[in-house]
């Protein structure tokens, strides 16, 4: 009967590669020390708190009772009487259907002409020639600088001119291209080579034909970025609807919940509901399609 005894330089090797940190002296500098791996532990740790602590706060507020005490120090996140009365005050209070339709329509309107837009003036600014394009890009650029607050009075002049005050489409055509869109896709379009380009122009290649054959397969990750981006933004905004909407029957969902902080003032379980049920569909559209975010994010930073 033979005995296998166990290489006592393996054994350490093997317990070295396991283990999630190196140890002083250790030249795999792939792993952090002992106390770097707890330092960034903490980190994360500290940032989870701050980033989904007043979401999952918010959640459990939504869901207590009107007897339960929602100030607790430390918090407490488990409901003891979980209960949905809070989501049924918010829709009896406010047509809770109509105004997210109404965003849902202005968000997918922002959502296509951005995507559109932006990638059309991203092959423009990225592949084509032409004078004043660096004072184009330049107006673009500095557009990134000016908050929105400061554009709001001439936008609702220029949507109050065009007849559009108190509409959707007044909500919706500010933001129909944005800026930071224009810029992520010339970006994205900068990767494509530009001999590709005009190999396909020799060939006979329309512009048309250029941009849906050739920039879009490399683009549509970025594409992707845009389309969430704006969907999101056009979904959470509430100054502009508010400035431009005064009928209450065509209001979108965020100005609606407004009216809860009126009415519901004293009772924060209702606005906590009302505040859940505004970020519901974000979080789904971000969860469903949270791989094609990353990987257009991953390629927009290898490739820019």
């Amino acid at each position: 009967m033979s005995v296998h005894v166990a290489h006592p330089t393996r054994s350490r090797e093997v317990t070295s590669t396991e283990r999630p940190w190196r140890r002083k002296g250790e030249a795999n500098f792939d792993k952090p020390t002992l106390p770097g791996m707890i330092a960034r532990y903490a980190l994360m740790i500290l940032i989870m708190i701050i980033t989904v602590g007043p979401f999952l706060w918010q959640l459990s507020t939504s869901l207590k009772g009107p007897m339960e005490d929602i100030y607790t120090f430390p918090p407490n996140l488990i409901p003891l009487e979980p209960t949905l009365a809070n989501y049924g005050e918010v829709t009896r209070t406010i047509p809770v259907v109509s105004y997210a339709w109404h965003s849902l329509l202005v968000s997918v309107a922002t959502v296509v002409t951005n995507v559109i837009f932006a990638t059309v003036a991203g092959y423009a600014l990225a592949s084509m020639r032409f004078k004043g394009k660096a004072i184009i890009m330049g107006l673009i650029l500095s557009t990134l600088l000016l908050p929105g607050e400061v554009t709001l009075t001439s936008q609702y002049l220029t949507i109050k001119s065009l007849g559009l005050a108190n509409s959707l489409a007044g909500v919706f055509l500010p933001t129909a291209v944005t800026a930071i869109n224009v810029l992520l896709m010339t970006t994205a379009a900068a990767s494509v080579p530009p001999s590709i380009m005009d190999a396909a122009a020799i060939d006979g290649a329309t512009t048309f034909q250029r941009i849906r054959h050739i920039l879009w397969p490399n683009v549509k990750g970025m594409a992707s970025v845009v389309a969430l981006m704006s969907f999101i933004q056009a979904w959470d905004d509430f100054l502009w609807p508010l400035v431009v909407l005064s009928d209450p029957a065509k209001y979108t969902l965020t100005v609606g919940m407004q009216y809860l902080n009126s009415t519901f003032g004293s009772n924060p379980r209702v606005v906590a509901a009302g505040t859940m049920i505004a970020l519901l569909p974000i979080i789904i559209l971000f969860v469903s399609t949270q791989k094609q975010f990353f990987r257009g994010v991953e390629a927009g930073g290898v490739k820019g």
